[in-house]
């Protein structure tokens, strides 16, 4: 847990109120709240830009909706970035050499096994949980050039919506999710080398900003948990809210032009079915920065 006196902090009680009661006054009456239709993400206006903007800071996520259709120009994520803020991409394995990830179905021996390049779904989880906690991401974006023939879906949460309704149930478990050694992630090893060294830090904690960061995956295989009943019951408790209507699951079907950015939303994706002709095709950008603004 991190030594910062923040709204986060359990032994901070005034703060978290007020910071609880400002976030649930700005919650949206409508899930189509979250869509904001633009031109080019390339180049927002003023207005696109502060409509996404407004949404951001009230929930950490905007959809947008862009008349780019399946144009695969790869600046497209990039330079939609950097308007927010967004500059250090992440170079995680699997992504390109640019650091943009194409997210679709691959068999080559980089990509086998790895569930994102499958048509499998995906359960909730955020990005780069297995990162070390000092190099945690911040932000990303989900880029749809070609959907699925069928399938594909997404859903998205927001982490402080989620962490206040598990406060909400017992404080307990956030000082559990707080924990140093709450979550851990084996080691990666191929044919003998490490790929990825071993991942040991918390569920819920407090960046340099004193913003709330989050490490998760709903994985139940090649995963640790702090072995100690508190521990196990706010697992349970926050895999119950993960399905719960209070914490406002954004459910999004992205269509060619249609994207997601947020500050590391947890998120899931449905099974799908490819059409060999026109194959699922999205692009992945995740940063290190947290969006600007937010």
């Amino acid at each position: 847990m991190s030594r910062q006196v923040t709204p986060l902090s359990l032994d901070n009680t005034a703060a978290y109120a007020q910071w609880r009661a400002a976030k649930l006054d700005r919650l949206p009456a409508d899930l189509a709240w979250f869509i904001v239709e633009i031109g080019d993400p390339r180049h927002l206006t003023p207005a696109e830009h502060g409509a996404l903007l407004e949404r951001l800071r009230c929930a950490n996520l905007a959809v947008y909706v862009s008349h780019t259709g399946d144009d695969p120009d790869k600046a497209i994520p990039r330079r939609l970035g950097a308007q927010f803020g967004l500059h250090r991409l992440d170079h995680n394995p699997g992504a390109d050499a640019d650091a943009i990830t194409s997210v679709r179905v691959q068999t080559d021996a980089g990509h086998a096994g790895y569930i994102p390049y499958t048509d499998r779904p995906i359960a909730w989880h955020t990005d780069g949980y297995y990162n070390a906690p000092g190099s945690q991401l911040g932000a990303f974006i989900l880029h749809c050039v070609r959907p699925a023939a069928s399938g594909g879906d997404n859903g998205l949460i927001d982490p402080e919506l989620l962490y206040i309704r598990l406060r909400d149930r017992d404080p307990a478990h956030i000082r559990a999710l707080m924990h140093a050694a709450a979550m851990t992630i084996p080691a990666n090893v191929v044919a003998g080398k490490v790929v990825r060294p071993v991942s040991v830090g918390p569920v819920f904690s407090a960046n340099r900003q004193g913003r709330l960061a989050m490490r998760y995956t709903d994985r139940r295989r090649n995963i640790q948990w702090r072995d100690d009943p508190a521990t196990a019951a706010a697992l349970a408790a926050l895999r119950a809210l993960l399905e719960a209507p209070e914490t406002l699951p954004v459910a999004i079907r992205l269509e060619p032009g249609w994207g997601v950015i947020c500050n590391n939303c947890l998120h899931r994706r449905g099974g799908f079915s490819d059409d060999p002709a026109y194959p699922r095709l999205l692009y992945r950008a995740r940063y290190l920065d947290r969006i600007v603004g937010t």
